[in-house]
C-alpha cells in the first residue's frame, strides 16, 4: 500500500540516515509478519462490530521507500531526527468503506478497541484550507493488549476517496507531466476531488433514504433452504435497527445460519423474539463508543436472550471467548 508521498530523493550514504536505513533493512522482514497481524486484527474488529466495509489491505514499507523518506529534509534541518521512530507508517493498513459515515465509524471503533497514538483527518484539514484534494483518515494505533514491534498506520477512506488518491499519486509521481501542463493538471484534480466529494455525499443520502424506507421482505424464497435469506434479513433489520449502519452482505448470511441453529426460520418468529428484548438496556451495558452495525445489534439481542446457549452454537465456535466476555457485560446489572 503506497502513500501519497512515498517517493523522494535517494538515501544519504553516511550518517544517521544511513544507519537508520541499515537498521530498518534488518527489521523489515519481521515487520512483514507484524503488518499481517495488524491486517488480521483490524479485519476481526470490523467483522465483530458488524461495520460495513469494502476491503482491508496492508503493506510493509519497503527499504527504498523508508530510505527516501528518511532522507527528506525540511528548511534548515532533517525531517526526522530519528527516522526509526519518526517514520510511523512502517506497517500500513488500509480500510476502504462505501460511505463517509462508515469512515468515522471505523475510526471510532479503532479508538475504542486499540490505543490511538495519533489521528489526522486529512479531508478536514484540506477543507479547512478552503480547497479540495487528498481526503483520508490516518489513525496511528497499537494493540494495547499485546503490543507489537511497531504501531500501524491505518488509512480509512471511501472507495471514491481511494480512487482519487491512487490515480493522483500514479500520475504525479511518474514525472511524465510537462511543466507547462501542471497548472491545468492541478485545476482538473481539484475539480475531480470536488465532484467526488459531492458523489460521496449523494451515496450517503441514498443509503440513508433506503434505510428509512424499510423495504418489505420479498417473496419467492428457495423452498429447499430453511434459512432466512440474507436480503430479507437485511431489509428486516433496517427497520428493526433504523439507527444502525449496514453490515457486510456476507454477515447477514452468516447470522442467518445462527438463527437456523436456534430454530428461527421466519421473520415473524424473529420479530416476536426481538419484541421481548430491551435494546436500550443492552446498548447501555455494552457502552459502545462506535456505532455497531445491524448484524452486531441482532447478535447482541440473541446473546441476551439465549445466553450461554448462544455462545455454544456451532457457528460461534471461532469466537466463544469474545462472546463470553460480552455476555458477562450484558448480564451485569451495574453495566
Amino acid at each position: 500500500m503506497s502513500t501519497e508521498a512515498d517517493l523522494d530523493s535517494g538515501p544519504a550514504s553516511t550518517g544517521p540516515v544511513h544507519s537508520a536505513v541499515q537498521a530498518y533493512a534488518e527489521l523489515q522482514p519481521r515487520l512483514l509478519e507484524v503488518t499481517d497481524a495488524y491486517i488480521d486484527l483490524v479485519t476481526r474488529l470490523l467483522d465483530d462490530a458488524g461495520i460495513n466495509y469494502l476491503s482491508v489491505t496492508g503493506r510493509t514499507k519497503s527499504v527504498p521507500s523508508f530510505a527516501a523518506k528518511a532522507n527528506r529534509s525540511l528548511p534548515g534541518s532533517p525531517a526526522h531526527d530519528d527516522p526509526m521512530s519518526g517514520i510511523t507508517d512502517q506497517c500500513g493498513v488500509r480500510v476502504i468503506t462505501y460511505v463517509l459515515s462508515d469512515v468515522a465509524a471505523v475510526a471510532d471503533l479503532l479508538a475504542d478497541q486499540l490505543r490511538v497514538l495519533d489521528d489526522r483527518d486529512m479531508a478536514m484539514e484540506t477543507a479547512s484550507r478552503g480547497s479540495f484534494g487528498y481526503a483520508s483518515r490516518h489513525v496511528l494505533v497499537e494493540d494495547r493488549k499485546a503490543p507489537l514491534v511497531r504501531p500501524a498506520s491505518v488509512q480509512i477512506r471511501t472507495v471514491l476517496q481511494h480512487a482519487w488518491a491512487e490515480f493522483e499519486h500514479d500520475i504525479r509521481y511518474k514525472g511524465t507531466v510537462p511543466e507547462e501542463h501542471v497548472p491545468d493538471l492541478d485545476r482538473r484534480f481539484t475539480l475531480a476531488a470536488g465532484l467526488l466529494e459531492l458523489a460521496d455525499r449523494e451515496f450517503s443520502e441514498i443509503r440513508d433514504r433506503i434505510q428509512a424506507a424499510v423495504p418489505q421482505p420479498r417473496d419467492g424464497e428457495d423452498p429447499g433452504d430453511p434459512r432466512l435469506s440474507a436480503q430479507d434479513l437485511a431489509a428486516f433489520l433496517s427497520g428493526q435497527y433504523a439507527d444502525a449502519g449496514w453490515s457486510r452482505t456476507d454477515h447477514y448470511a452468516w447470522i442467518s445460519g445462527l438463527l437456523l441453529e436456534l430454530g428461527i426460520t421466519s421473520l415473524q418468529e424473529l420479530d416476536a423474539l426481538l419484541s421481548s428484548v430491551d435494546s436500550e438496556m443492552i446498548n447501555a451495558r455494552l457502552s459502545y463508543k462506535y456505532p455497531p452495525g445491524a448484524v452486531r445489534r441482532l447478535d447482541d439481542a440473541l446473546l441476551a436472550v439465549f445466553g450461554q446457549g448462544y455462545v455454544d452454537l456451532t457457528g460461534n465456535a471461532h469466537r466463544r471467548e469474545l462472546l463470553a466476555t460480552r455476555l458477562e457485560k450484558v448480564r451485569n446489572e451495574e453495566g
